[in-house]
Formats: C-alpha cells, sequence, structure tokens
C-alpha cells in the first residue's frame, strides 16, 4: 500500500481524470459545431421586422447567448481542471528513477575518491548534526546515504546494479486516490469513507433520478404538462369550431400560474373595453355574457385578453406588469398550440381516426397568434373565402389599404399573381404606399412558400388494397419560394419570439371529420431530414429485392431531393371498410395565413375474399389506377366552395359526437391499369396556387 502522501497526491489526479474524459471531447464538439454552423433560420428583411428589435443581436444580446448555462458550466469544469492541473504541479513529485550520481552531484564513471569527497560535502549541509530541519534529515537518510552506500557498498552497488535501487527488487505499490482523512478510520474520522461512498455513488444519483422522474411526470411531449393534456383531450370535441378553439386554448395549466395582482384589476377592465367585440360575447344578454367572462379563473381572463390585445396588435398599451405577462403567454403559445393539435388527431373513434375540424381550428389560431391577426379577419367576404387574415400579415397593410385595393385584390393569391410592375403601381399609386414600403411588400412576398404534395399509397406485395390491410402512405412535400431559400423564419414582426416554421400533413376524411393520419413536417433541420429518407428508401427497395445499384441510386436520388426542398412524409394506416372513400391530403402551415394548399383522392377498398387471394379481383374492382384518383376538376370546385367556419354565428352542440356517414359507393369508371405486382395504389399530386 502506498504511503499517505502518495494517496492524497493521487486525489486530484483522479478527479482531473473524472473531469477531463467527458469535458474535452464536449468542448471539442462545440467549437466544431460552432465553426461549422450556418445560419439556417433566415428571418424577415422588412422595415418593420428590423425595427421590432427581434433579430438584432445587440452586443448584450451575444454576451447573453454565450453566457448561457451550459457554456457557463463548460467554462467552470475548465477553471477547476486548471487548478488542478496546478495544485498537481506544486505538491507532487514526479517518480524518478534512483539515480546516486544525479544525487550526489556527480557524473558517471567517477573515482571512489570524488564519490567520498562529494559525500562529505552534501553531510555538512544536510547532515542532522549540522542541520536540525526535519526535511534536510529525512533527505540525507532516504537519498544521500543511499546513494553513497550504492557506489561503495558491493551488496548495495550489486543491487543497484541489478534491480536500479540500493535496497534491491522494489515491490508493487497501490494507492488510493482519496485524500487521507476519508481514509483514517480510526478516531472521529472513521466512516467518513462508507458516507462518501453511500453519498456519491448511490444517494445523489438517486436524488437527481427522483428529482428527474417527479419533475417528467409533470409534463408529457414537448414539455407540456399533463393536467393541460389531460384538459385539452377532454374539451376537445369533433364539432369543436374554429372561431371556439380559443376558449379550449387558454384551459391550459400552464396558464393557471399566471400572478393575479390587485394592480392589474384597472388595466384589465380598460383592455377588456379594447377587446370586448373579439370576445365570443352573446350581444342580446350583454350584462349576462361579461358577467359570465369575469366569474371564469381570473388567470384564464387575464390570459384570454393577453392573447386577444396581441392579435388586435393592442399590447402597446399594457401595463409594465402586464407585458411581462403578456410575454410570458405568447412564450407558451407554440408547445401548448402542438400539444392542442396532437390531442385533436389523437385516435378518438372506434376506426383510430382524430378528428379534423378542430384540428384545422388550431393550427388556424397558430396562424393568427404568430401573425398577429384577429379572428374576425377570417370571416369570408368580399368575395374571399379566407377573408382579409392574409392580407393583414403583409408590412403596412391594414384595413384602410384592403379597402383601398379591394377592388382588383381580395385575396393574398390575387396579389401574388400580379406582375411586378403592376403590383407596384398598385401599392404606390391606389394603396399610398412610399417606394420603401412597396419594397418591404415584396421582400415579404419573396419569403412567402409555396408548397407542392405528391402522395402515395401502397399495400406492400400486394396488388389491390383490401379491408383490414396495412397501408403504407407516402408523400413528399415540397417547398418553393421566390427568393429560392429552402428554411426560413417568417415574417411575424407582432410576435415577440423566433418562431420557425412548422406544417402539419393531415390525411383527412372530411365528410365523416376524420383524420385518417397526422405528421408534423419541419424543413429547419436538412440532416435529420436526409436521414429518414435514406432509411425508408432503403428499406423499401431492400423490400421489393432491388440490387445494390438499383438501392444506392434511389438513396442518391432521395438525397438530391431533400436538398433541393423536399421532405418525405411516411406513416401506416389500417384500410377500412370496403367501399369508395373521397380523401383530403392537407399541407397546413402554422405561422403563415393562406398559404396551406389540399390535394383530393379517391380510395377504392375491396372486399377482404375468402380465400385471401386478390388476383382477378383486383382488376376488376378498383376505381382508377391502382385504387387512387386525383380529380383536378373536384379539387377546384372544393376551393371555390370552402368557407372559413368562422363566418358561422349559430351555437354547435360540443357535447355530443357527430355521427360517422357510412362511405358511399361510386360507380366503377376504369379497369385497373397494374403493370407493376406489389404496388396498390397510384399517386396523386397537388401544386400550390402560383
Amino acid at each position: 500500500m502506498a504511503d499517505s502522501g502518495e494517496n492524497s497526491a493521487l486525489f486530484p489526479i483522479f478527479i482531473l481524470s473524472v473531469i477531463a474524459l467527458p469535458l474535452v471531447p464536449y468542448t471539442i464538439h462545440k467549437f466544431l459545431r460552432a465553426a461549422s454552423k450556418k445560419d439556417k433560420r433566415i428571418h424577415c428583411e422588412c422595415s418593420v421586422c428590423t425595427r421590432s428589435g427581434k433579430y438584432h443581436k445587440s452586443v448584450f444580446r451575444r454576451i447573453s447567448n454565450f453566457l448561457s448555462c451550459s457554456n457557463l458550466t463548460v467554462l467552470l469544469l475548465w477553471v477547476i481542471v486548471v487548478f488542478l492541473v496546478y495544485s498537481i504541479k506544486q505538491s507532487s513529485r514526479e517518480i524518478e528513477a534512483f539515480d546516486p550520481f544525479s544525487i550526489l552531484g556527480l557524473e558517471p564513471g567517477v573515482s571512489e575518491t570524488v564519490i567520498k569527497k562529494a559525500y562529505r560535502r552534501l553531510s555538512i549541509q544536510y547532515h542532522p548534526d549540522k542541520n536540525p530541519d526535519p526535511a534536510a534529515n529525512k533527505y540525507f537518510v532516504e537519498y544521500i546515504s543511499k546513494a553513497y552506500q550504492a557506489l561503495t557498498d558491493p551488496v548495495s552497488r550489486e543491487n543497484f546494479e541489478k534491480y536500479g535501487h540500493p535496497d534491491g527488487r522494489q515491490g508493487f505499490q497501490i494507492g488510493i486516490a482519496l485524500p487521507q482523512f476519508l481514509l483514517d478510520f480510526s478516531g472521529a474520522s472513521g466512516g467518513i469513507l462508507l458516507i462518501w461512498i453511500l453519498g456519491g455513488f448511490v444517494l445523489l444519483p438517486m436524488a437527481f433520478g427522483v428529482v428527474y422522474l417527479s419533475r417528467a411526470s409533470k409534463y408529457g411531449g414537448n414539455f407540456v404538462r399533463r393536467e393541460t393534456l389531460a384538459a385539452y383531450f377532454e374539451l376537445v370535441k369533433p364539432s369543436l369550431a374554429p372561431s371556439k378553439v380559443l376558449d379550449v386554448f387558454i384551459k391550459a395549466a400552464e396558464f393557471m400560474d399566471i400572478p393575479v395582482r390587485r394592480a392589474d384589476e384597472a388595466p384589465l377592465q380598460e383592455l377588456f373595453k379594447l377587446v370586448k367585440s373579439e370576445l365570443n360575447l352573446d350581444g342580446k344578454n350583454a350584462r349576462q355574457e361579461q358577467a359570465k367572462f369575469w366569474k371564469q379563473h381570473p388567470a384564464l381572463v387575464k390570459a384570454e385578453m393577453l392573447i386577444q390585445a396581441h392579435l388586435l396588435r393592442k399590447a402597446d398599451t399594457l401595463t409594465s406588469n402586464l407585458q411581462q405577462d403578456y410575454k410570458n403567454v405568447l412564450q407558451l403559445a407554440p408547445r401548448l398550440l402542438e400539444g392542442l393539435i396532437k390531442m385533436a388527431t389523437v385516435p378518438r373513434t372506434a376506426k383510430g381516426h382524430g378528428w379534423l375540424r378542430p384540428a384545422i381550428g388550431v393550427i388556424e389560431l397558430s396562424q393568427c397568434i404568430i401573425q398577429a391577426v384577429p379572428l374576425s379577419a377570417r370571416k369570408a367576404g368580399s368575395g374571399s373565402s379566407e377573408g382579409v387574415a392574409s392580407l393583414l400579415q403583409l408590412p403596412h397593410f391594414s384595413d384602410a389599404v384592403i379597402t383601398k385595393i379591394g377592388k382588383k385584390v381580395r385575396t393574398l393569391q390575387d396579389l401574388q399573381d400580379m406582375a411586378l410592375q403592376e403590383r407596384a403601381e398598385l401599392l404606390s399609386g391606389v394603396a399610398g404606399l412610399s417606394a420603401s414600403e412597396v419594397q418591404d411588400v415584396e421582400k415579404v412576398l419573396e419569403l412567402i412558400p409555396h408548397a407542392t404534395i405528391e402522395v402515395t399509397c401502397e399495400t406492400e406485395g400486394e396488388e389491390g388494397i383490401q379491408e383490414g390491410d396495412i397501408v403504407t402512405v407516402q408523400a413528399w412535400v415540397t417547398l418553393r419560394r421566390a427568393n429560392d431559400l429552402i428554411a426560413a423564419v417568417p415574417h411575424a414582426p407582432y410576435y415577440p419570439f423566433s418562431k420557425g416554421e412548422n406544417f402539419w400533413f393531415l390525411l383527412a376524411d372530411a365528410n365523416s371529420n376524420d383524420v385518417w393520419f397526422s405528421e408534423s413536417v419541419n424543413f429547419m433541420d436538412e440532416a435529420a431530414a436526409i436521414t429518414t429518407a435514406s432509411t425508408i428508401t432503403e428499406a423499401k427497395m431492400e423490400a421489393s429485392g432491388a440490387s445494390m445499384e438499383e438501392i444506392t441510386a434511389s438513396v442518391k436520388d432521395a438525397v438530391a431531393k431533400v436538398k433541393s426542398g423536399c421532405r418525405l412524409v411516411l406513416g401506416k394506416i389500417q384500410a377500412p371498410q370496403a367501399g369508395n372513400y373521397n380523401l383530403n391530403c392537407h399541407l397546413m402551415c402554422d405561422t403563415w395565413i393562406g398559404c396551406d394548399t389540399k390535394t383530393n383522392l379517391k380510395l377504392k377498398i375491396l372486399k377482404r375474399s375468402r380465400a385471401g387471394s386478390r388476383g382477378g379481383h383486383v382488376a376488376e374492382g378498383v376505381q382508377g389506377e391502382n385504387g387512387l384518383e386525383d380529380d383536378e376538376d373536384d379539387i377546384d370546385e372544393d376551393e371555390e366552395g370552402d368557407q372559413s367556419e368562422y363566418s358561422e354565428d349559430e351555437d354547435e352542440d360540443e357535447d355530443e359526437d357527430e355521427p360517422e356517414p357510412e362511405p358511399e359507393p361510386e360507380p366503377e369508371v376504369e379497369k385497373l391499369n397494374n403493370n407493376r405486382k406489389g404496388f396498390a395504389n397510384g399517386s396523386a399530386r397537388r401544386k400550390a396556387r402560383k
């Protein structure tokens, strides 16, 4: 066993090793990531967004970003490492081979007379009779005497020549990298080592685990409290109108924690007058409705009025206390809305489907919150099914500007379809915008995305889709912008935080209000999209028995598509009972208004034969090519007939679920034209309007 001094010297080395092993590679990783990181979040460069200061990186903001929790932790650990290295260097002794000539200050090969002279000289300096210092005495006994003996005594010299030490073979020493007081079991310090081991290696990890599990038990996905998800699950109904979604959204448990102060009563009363027109209050019984509104939980009342103030762009009228609460509410909004979407699309029916109507309402509410557009602006009117909401998201656009250009422009699509010169003349001459303001509008129009959807459904290894089959839904979603960007941060100057675009793919049956499949699509993380597309494509090609060359070529094509602005969405659904189904593929953005697109698909589900064979039954029974149809005429008719559900005034019963109509079979139009065995469908493609 090593002595106590060596044990104490090993302890800093042990701590240094424990810290340095994970710290060094993590620090290298952070530096490499910082060096190779590209600014993928391209934000809007219009003057309105610039004045908002949301994307301006001031010196204080740069310092704040640097002094993050992780960076400070890394910096503190490096300070500890430097201190340990310095401490080890100052306190530890280097372990060197025993060299008697070096100890006596001689050159190898000198005569015995010279050795004796050197010994006498050092004895005068270090001998206990000459020097009372205990350290000098120890050095004289352990080093000088042994060195002299090794060079003059025959036995010691033989040991030195054979084993490198005058005492002969040195045994192997084992040390414990702990301070001496932890190893002293005698007296008051007895048992400290046991306590240290139990505390450091058992109790401390258990404490961290208990704290983590207790916090994790309170939150679901995306850091949304489970109380909130449970409330959303109970409150979301299939008949929930989009105009009523806000009433469900504010029931989040997170909003219950908003502080309610007496000093806020008067400002809230004034705020109520500003947002009163946007609240769902019955005008016939105004007093009763107002009293009912104020009798709700004070925190929920406060949250709703702060959201309405944001939608009406009246946040600058709030007091300092309300400003802080306002920012807290809006910071929570994106992840709460995502949780609400998941509760709307979670399987509810006996067929395992979610509900389409509330899901669309939640996404439309998210669009309004990010763009700070009131829900009433989505009401259909003036020949537009989406109202004026899509125009209000443009910079410098107001109700007065929209009224001036109302004869020529009713929707965002009308404005985008105009030629550049014609649009500039309209905005400057008719709307009265300055040249710089017109330039801001053009920048935002270039940033607005246009989506394309290519959807395929197939039953692997079969030629037709029969009831009960597992159907694979695959969709390629392509995003295009006039400025050639793929990923971008939307124009949202009134939303005080940076919010990236997120798209939702919904495969639904509008007739039965069922969502068959839903998936979130993000264009920010290209690396993850490449990995997903490569894995899916490779697995699909291997299942079809393709060669390695074909698999490699398909994977390269998939990667190229992702880099060009495409994302692959994959899901599996169970085929319902036999019949013809008119499905819609929705692609909705949670930040932009008026950028949603939809594809109509007609799917033929066959009855399952007794023997399970599909041969001749498929050729006679599938409608259209491979069981799917893409009717562009139907799409145009649906788009013209779409009306915003915010225009509905009548109250709907949200406590009863709507019955699900059975799909009506349609007459056969074509025979199956299937030249490849193993694919049970065709494809449908829908491009965004340009």
